[in-house]
Formats: structure tokens, sequence, C-alpha cells
């Protein structure tokens, strides 16, 4: 048999195999040269030809991308049209409910979107009303956020109606049957809230001005007047005071404001809060907290003072915040974000013994009795030389002495000097004096007060309570007022 010489790795220097293939139009032909060590001849082997994928036209490539291309532009026109339809129809709804909320600033947030929702023409979609919720929404959260932050415009509202009050009194101690007396000032602050033909009128606490020989209200601008007290009500911690419109600056009466009294039992517990008053004394400054509570039951004394004892006290519903209510801040005012007063600011309430929690007299509770106050007779303190006496030494009978002895709470006659206004009259030791001319005496302090706006030669009604044996009986006498007394 012919034999092949030559391997075909011929010239392969590492005598490996190399394949030759043969490809033809009806098969494949391959050819395994052989191995020049084993002499191992040809073979061949015949394989079945793949098929063949056919090629990709370019012109179809071309089509789905001009496709894409056009699905791409249309999407992007059609999500910028609906977009635009969307802004612009959030922009018209907000804008009528910014107009609608500055026409209507008491309407609630739930008529807001329904107005919004329903549309100038009633013909607003349901897509539409979807987007004026959301935005009336989104308008609301704005507007309280921007009441709890920024408050320059309600203060720079509301400052001019609010006053520094000061005080400057006679403060009596007892010790060992003997009185002392020493001078004294407080600061407060008041809320203008009227005024008549000729009086300016404020309101502020009780004890603001407790026992005042000499009163005086700073305003917004700086200016300083004198000023009496009107009217007062111990147990609700009220007063009024006046300032006479002649004692008063043209550009001082510019400057001022009559404060605008709200209603405290719409309030709500969260709702923003702001206080301005004469804090520490320093002169007007503002706080800002929430409604922490509502009708917060407290016993007070007379005086302002939290008191939990039994006796002479009186359970009163405070609103309760945490805006700061510091000393000096007493009679000031207590805001709601519309600029109304809700409340009149206690420093008293409460004291130092906690922090964060400041009281308030809602405005709805003290309205009737400021009305009350204001339309009562100014009184003016007479001054020192032609005030008149009444010829007594007393003591107080405080609430606690009251309790123990059953004794009625006011001014213990302890003696009465010959030749006086009260010997006439048939004073004596042990008598009670309990109220001068209506206004009601507690102790030594309220009874000089009152006869302080009373010259020599007046003749007042003094309610006594009278020892026996069935107990005190009340009795009213008439007394004419001395010129000079060394005992009262």
């Amino acid at each position: 048999m012919y034999e092949n010489n030559y391997p075909n790795n011929y010239g392969n220097s590492n005598n490996e195999t190399s394949p030759v293939n043969y490809q033809a139009g009806s098969g494949n032909y391959t050819e395994s040269s052989m191995n020049g060590r084993n002499g191992e001849g040809n073979t061949y082997h015949y394989e079945q030809p793949k098929p063949q994928k056919p090629k990709k036209s370019g012109s179809g490539m071309g089509k789905k991308v001009a496709l894409g291309i056009c699905c791409g532009l249309l999407f992007g026109i059609f999500a910028g049209v609906g977009f635009e339809a969307v802004t612009t129809a959030s922009d018209v709804v907000k804008g009528n409910l910014l107009k609608e909320a500055s026409a209507q600033p008491g309407a609630a947030a739930g008529d807001t979107e329904s107005e919004a929702q329903s549309g100038e023409d009633g013909n607003i979609k349901s897509t539409e009303n979807s987007v004026a919720a959301a935005a009336a929404v989104v308008d609301e959260t704005m507007l309280t956020q921007t009441t709890v932050t920024d408050v320059t415009e309600v203060v720079k509202a509301v400052m001019p109606s609010v006053v520094s009050v000061n005080n400057k009194y006679i403060a009596t101690t007892s010790f060992w049957g003997q009185q002392y007396s020493s001078e004294g000032s407080s600061t407060g602050s008041g809320i203008i809230v009227g005024q008549n033909d000729t009086e300016l009128l404020i309101v502020t606490n009780y004890h603001v001005i407790e026992s005042a020989e000499e009163l005086s209200v700073q305003f917004v601008d700086g200016s300083q007047v004198e000023a009496q007290a009107k009217g007062s009500d111990a147990d609700k911690d009220l007063a009024v005071i006046a300032v006479q419109l002649n004692d008063i600056e043209s550009s001082t009466m510019d400057a001022i404001a009559i404060a605008n009294l709200g209603d405290s039992t719409q309030l709500t517990v969260g709702e923003p809060v702001i206080a301005i008053g004469n804090a520490l004394g320093y002169g007007q400054s503002v706080t800002t907290g929430v409604v922490s509570a509502l009708n917060r039951p407290i016993a007070v004394s007379s005086t302002g003072v939290q008191n939990t004892a039994q006796g002479d006290t009186e359970v009163n519903t405070f609103i309760q915040t945490d805006a700061a209510i510091n000393p000096g801040n007493s009679g000031g005012a207590l805001l709601n974000s519309k600029g109304e007063v809700i409340g009149i600011n206690s420093n008293k309430i409460g004291g130092s013994a906690v922090e964060g929690m400041g009281y308030a007299i809602p405005i709805s509770d003290a309205k009737p009795i400021i009305e009350e106050l204001m339309t009562k007779q100014t009184r003016l303190r007479v001054d020192e030389a032609n005030k008149g006496y009444l010829g007594i030494t007393g003591i107080d009978v405080v609430a606690e002495y009251s309790q123990l002895y059953g004794m009625p709470q006011g001014v213990y006659i302890s003696s009465v000097s010959e030749g006086t206004g009260a010997a006439a009259a048939g004073l004596v030791k042990g008598d009670i004096i309990t109220a001068l001319n209506g206004e009601e005496v507690k102790s030594m302090d309220d009874l000089k007060d009152e006869l302080s706006y009373y010259a020599a030669g007046t003749t007042v009604e003094l309610t006594i309570m009278q020892g026996s044996p069935t107990g005190y009986q009340a009795k009213t006498v008439s007394v004419t007022l001395g010129v000079v007394s060394n005992a009262q």
C-alpha cells in the first residue's frame, strides 16, 4: 500500500497534531495528521454542516432605533404637558386659598379645603380636586410653621397695647405687737383695654398694684405717666387702672393702641401662643410656646399667690402654657396667632417650683369683671397732708387665725384713740373692720390703701363685725375722718 512518508506536522517543532480542515459545499472534512512517532496514518471524518445564522439587515435595526427615539420624544412631551398642567392648577388653587384665608382669617382649615376643591366655576375635575386638597394641606402646614417660628407681625401689631406698671408701696410688718413700715417697689405689666372721655383704661393683676402708694405706667414709646386705681377684684386677681388723657402726650397717643380681646373658650391644647410683658422689669419682651393645658384648677389666695391650704382661698381655672412667664410678666398679654388677647398672665401662679409651666387668667372669664371695673369711678389719691385718718390701731386677722378661732377676716381693732372719728362713731376694741365704702378690707394694708383716697373731713361707711353671745354680727357705721392721728 502506498504510504505517506511526509508527516502532516512537518515543520512543527513540538510534534503536536495539527488538524487540517477542508471545507466543501456539502460537508466538512477534517484531516488528522499522522503522528511521526507512532506512524499512524491519516484519518478523515465527515461532519454535517452547521446552519448559518442569517445576517441582520441594516435597515431593520435603524427602524427600531427610530421607533425608540419617537417613543421617548412622545413620552417627554406628554410628561411635560402633564407636569405643567398640574403645576398651573396647583398655583391657581393655592392663590385662591391665600385670598380666601386673608379675607376670612377665622375660617377653618376644612372649610378652606372644601372651597378650594369646589373651584371658582364648580367644574374642577377629580384630579384637580386632589391637587387642590394637597395644596390646601401644604399651605395650612406652611402657615402653621410660620405662626410658630415667626411672630414678628403679631408682636408689631400688639406691642403698642401692652404697658409696664410700676408700683411704689409701703410694706407693713408686725413683730410682737409692734408695726414697722418700709418703702418698696415692684413692677408688672398691663394691657390697654379701653378709653372713655377722660381716661385710658388698663387691666392688670391685683397683686401688681396691691398696697400701691404711687402708680405709674410706661408706654411703648418710653414715656411714663402717673396712673390711678379704678377698681379691683382680689379674689380673681384682676384690677383696672386709669391714666388721665390730659397727662398723655399726643405723640404717645399716636404710638399706642387698644388691644383686641379674643375668645379663650375656642382654645385647643397644642395651639401656639405668644406672651408679652415687662419681664424682670427690663422692659417689654416676647416669649412663645403652646397651650399646655386648659381649665387647670388652682387654689389661689386673695393676694394671687398659689395656696393649697384651707381657708381664704378660691379655686380658679387657668390656661397653662410653656411660654416663659417671669416676674414682671404678671398682668401682661397671652396672645393667639391672630394677635388676640386670650389670657392675662400671672407669674404668682405656680411660682418658681416648676419650670416650663406658666399660667394665665382666661380672657373669657375675665371680660365680665373687667367691664364692671371699667365703669367704677376713678379715685384720686389725696396728698399726705390732707389725708383722713380713723384713729385706731389694728391687727390683721389672717386666714389661718380666721379658721382657727372662727373670726371673720379683716382688721381687728386693738385700740381706739380718744377724740377721733372712730371713737365718735362708737368703734371699740374687738371690733373687726371688713369693708370701707363697700371695698373689701382684709388687712391693715388694705385699710390704709382705701383711706388714701379720702381727705380729712370726709364721711365714710365702715362695715364691722361685732362679737356677741351668738357669734359675730355685721354692722355698718358712719365715720368722719379726722385730720391727724398717731394711731391710724
